[in-house]
């Protein structure tokens, strides 16, 4: 399993709603991550992610109440 940064993380989280975002294993360390599509519902980001053939290859990033990121 590759290993991504906070920084890179931090990039695509949004100011407000979801991201699912997908891991491009074959690219540069920082430049990784990449956007599938933006949500403002976590339940409909959370299922886009279980549709997926290889949802492990996939995650969702969030702000949290006290402006941190989360990512699931």
């Amino acid at each position: 399993m590759v290993e991504i940064s906070d920084a890179e993380k931090e990039k695509l989280t949004p100011e407000k709603g979801f991201n699912l975002v997908g891991i491009d294993y074959f690219e540069v360390p920082g430049n990784q991550l990449y956007l599938v599509q933006h949500f403002d519902v976590y339940q409909d980001a959370l299922a886009a992610k279980k549709d997926r053939t290889q949802s492990d290859d996939y995650f969702i990033l969030y702000k949290g109440p006290g402006n941190q990121f989360f990512c699931r």
